[in-house]
């Protein structure tokens, strides 16, 4: 629109900028805070959380997360403070070499499942109960062998990875003879099985059974 003003010089006014609708703005106002109010209640709740699910609802969420570092790397702060595996067992840490076997928590880094910062061991339980706290029901056998008794576990397993199967700290045909030094019973019957190719846990049972000497 054009108009006069004094002075004879002409002035355009500008459109004025339609309204928005009623309310519109009071909304939009609205749904601002309730996505902070959603954001905040997400940061809460993360707070108590480990950082593995920290990270999985994050990366969730947002685009862009970094991945987690190794798992070698990512447990080293639980790590610290729990005992480690040569010191609550006499054993030499993780076996090296190629990996054949690898504990699923340890993979997935689920180091609070077993190690917990805030405890005097380190542990989420007393290293004794550790497995157990996961292996529920086991062993089930009326005979147990001794190291399973008494939670020994990593007598024979190591915790985190091996380069032998199932976790085991030496391979199949070594690891009975770790502690196992006594004269056998039948000692011809047991050469000649072993110079056959045989090992122990093809005739016994490594954790426990019905029969005497875990015999399968």
């Amino acid at each position: 629109m054009v108009f006069p003003v004094p002075g004879g010089s002409v002035a355009e006014s500008k459109p004025r900028e339609p309204a928005g609708r009623p309310g519109e703005r009071s909304r939009q106002r609205t749904g601002g805070r309730i996505v902070l109010v959603l954001l905040a209640a997400v940061v809460l709740c993360l707070g108590g959380c480990d950082p593995l699910t920290v990270h999985k609802v994050t990366s969730t969420i947002f685009d862009g997360v970094p991945s987690l570092p190794p798992a070698d790397q990512y447990c080293k702060d639980y790590s610290e403070k729990a005992l480690t595996v040569e010191t609550a067992t006499g054993q030499k840490g993780l076996a090296q070499g190629g990996t054949q076997s690898e504990h699923p928590p340890y993979a997935e880094k689920q180091c609070s499942g077993c190690h917990d910062k805030t405890s005097e061991s380190g542990f989420v339980v007393p290293l004794e109960n550790l497995c157990a706290h996961c292996h529920k029901g086991f062993p089930a056998g009326e005979f147990v062998h001794g190291p399973v008794a008494t939670g020994a576990c990593l007598k024979c397993h190591l915790p985190h990875k091996s380069n032998s199967p199932a976790l085991l700290v030496k391979g199949k045909g070594e690891l009975c003879a770790i502690c196992h030094l006594e004269p056998r019973l039948a000692a011809a019957m047991h050469d000649k099985a072993i110079s056959s190719g045989m090992f122990c846990t093809d005739c016994h049972d490594p954790h426990s059974g019905n029969n005497r000497y875990f015999l399968k």
